[in-house]
């Protein structure tokens, strides 16, 4: 039966196939339950959407429900157990305890739990993308912002040979599939495109992420009503970096009601420090700070006519932005372009925190032979390039470095000489090679059907199915747990300590107190390291025990205290 196991009859019911229904969630008091705390993020966990699934997740008959399944994996991930291997180190029976049942699924059977629910592909994009829906109906702006960003998964494993991306992380050209994530201003998920071959951001957002947004945003009736009225008026803001600028994207957004908020990729000279005055910008956190702004109207390549916004710092620099959101004001445009670092720092929060980047399944399966890829020889070429263009660059700095002072010899001056005609010739000489690859570059084609790849270059792609699974179960962890702090942030001196008091509630014990007279399951956290911390807490409990959740699988309305090993009379364990 294994570790912790006590409900053996209907264990040995589901092993014969003759448990009709999953195993009951049952609870019994229990004192000191190792990372009780966790039980906490409950109410907003069903609140983010987790058992709400579409009907064609469906598991056989056994001893663990699909939404226990469900719950063991939303919890783990909030407790830090970035994988289902790692499961295995941790007590079965406490986590049983957590979820009504004698002991959760070993390693194994959740293993194959898992692998059922993505046998079939798509399942796990339609699931993110009916998530996607809710939430984003959910947002309360009359202007809404999406951020669009690829994040690079990096591949050390040896099962396929994947293309090489630029890993700004660190610097270094490896093997790796991209995701394009699509969050909202303050860094929350929404969903994500894999892509094995990376065609680009501006390719994805053309070909992937618009049709996306225009399916699942949502449209109100003022929104319509706007929108016919004013030919400028926009759907909603699309903002994204310098890898997505493009006139001809611009414009085709444009035409579709759609605004766009990036930086300007070749600002002309800049702008007289007169033009710019101070205003106070409210930040996607809530702070509140002085820029420098200023603004212009400006026309692109294509004739395209924008407004150009431009920050200037204190050392001088000018940032440009350039948008068709002609309606929001300058300081709300300039916040909203640099809470882009918000998707930065949800990348490197989950990769940290949720193990975003850990290899799920160890498998391939093949890539369309239709998809495009780059050509080996335009790359080898295009490598070629930037290696010589950057020797050159360097025999540049060397060259002008070189001074003649007074005061030298004939035989220094006649030296200096001959340096600086050998840093000459040899720039010549760079300048004539790199004209030959560039004109093989430019008769080379670029991209070229994966069919048409040397055998010894062809590659396969990760599975997908079950890390886009497992991924939505994050995002919908990441967005309960940030529903958590943002109620902590404003009963705590310093906000900027909510997310790490929010992980020491995960990992604090508690005393679970059912009662099945009043049909309540009280949850009795532990006190935490600090008095203010506990102040901190009673309120976050307060908070919770508003939203009357029920326990899944029960009639227990769930009750959340601080205390630690005070039970009725009765109920000792």
């Amino acid at each position: 039966m294994g570790y912790a196991t006590t409900r053996v009859l209907e264990r040995v019911l589901a092993s014969v196939g003759k448990l009709g229904a999953p195993a009951a969630t049952e609870f019994e008091p229990a004192c000191d339950v190792a990372g009780g705390g966790v039980l906490a993020a409950v109410p907003a966990l069903l609140a983010q959407g987790l058992l709400r699934r579409p009907p064609s997740y469906q598991l056989p008959q056994g001893f663990y429900g699909i939404d226990s399944i469900f719950l063991v994996l939303a919890l783990m991930a909030l407790a830090r157990i970035r994988s289902l291997e790692q499961l295995r180190y941790q007590a079965p029976g406490e986590w049983g305890t957590l979820l009504g049942l004698d002991r959760i699924p070993e390693v194994r059977t959740l293993r194959e739990k898992v692998e059922r629910l993505c046998q079939d592909p798509g399942r796990a994009k339609e699931w993110n993308a009916q998530l996607a829906k809710e939430w984003m109906a959910c947002q309360d702006s009359a202007d809404v912002y999406y951020y669009c960003d690829g994040h690079v998964r990096v591949y050390h494993g040896e099962k396929t040979p994947l293309p090489r991306h630029y890993v700004a992380r660190e610097r270094l050209c490896l093997r790796a599939t991209v995701d394009y994530w699509v969050n909202a201003m303050d860094g929350q998920p929404f969903l994500y495109v894999n892509k094995e071959v990376d065609p680009g951001l501006i390719a994805t957002i053309k070909n992937d992420v618009v049709p996306w947004l225009q399916q699942l945003a949502a449209k109100t009736a003022e929104q319509e009503q706007r929108l016919a009225e004013d030919p400028r008026a926009h759907w909603f803001t699309l903002v994204f970096d310098r890898e997505g600028y493009s006139p001809e994207l611009f414009a085709e957004l444009f035409q579709k009601r759609i605004a766009i908020l990036t930086y300007h990729k070749f600002p002309k000279e800049d702008w007289p420090v007169e033009q710019f005055r101070a205003y106070r910008v409210e930040l996607a956190g809530g702070q509140k700070v002085m820029m420098k702004l200023s603004e212009r109207g400006t026309r692109l390549s294509n004739d395209l006519w924008l407004r150009e916004v431009r920050k200037l710092t204190d050392s001088g620099h000018q940032t440009a932005m350039l948008t068709t959101n002609f309606s929001a004001p300058m300081p709300v445009l300039a916040a909203s372009m640099f809470a882009r670092w918000c998707q930065e720092n949800f990348f490197r929060y989950m990769r940290e925190q949720y193990g975003l980047d850990r290899l799920v399944e160890y498998g391939t399966e093949l890539v369309p032979d239709i998809t495009e890829v780059v050509h080996p020889q335009w790359r080898r070429l295009d490598s070629q390039i930037r290696s010589k263009t950057g020797q050159r660059q360097r025999l540049h700095a060397k060259f002008g470095a070189m001074a003649l002072s007074e005061g030298l010899s004939e035989d220094e001056v006649q030296t200096y000489e001959r340096r600086k005609g050998e840093l000459q010739e040899q720039i010549q000489h760079l300048n004539v090679e790199i004209d030959q690859l560039k004109q093989q570059r430019k008769q080379t084609q670029h991209h070229i059907p994966l069919q048409s790849l040397p055998e010894e270059e062809r590659f396969t792609r990760l599975r997908t199915e079950r890390k886009h699974f497992l991924d939505t179960i994050k995002m919908i962890a990441y967005r309960a747990e940030t529903s958590l702090v943002s109620i902590l942030r404003e009963h705590l001196a310093r906000s900027d300590d909510a997310r790490t008091l929010v992980r020491q509630i995960f990992e604090t014990e508690a005393d679970l107190i059912p009662d099945m007279t009043n049909k309540t399951l009280t949850v009795q956290i532990h006190h935490l390291t600090q008095a203010a911390h506990d102040q901190v807490l009673e309120k976050l409990c307060a908070a919770l025990n508003e939203t009357q959740t029920v326990f899944p699988g029960t009639d227990l309305t769930l009750i959340f205290k601080i205390g630690s090993s005070q039970f009725p009379p009765g109920q000792e364990v």
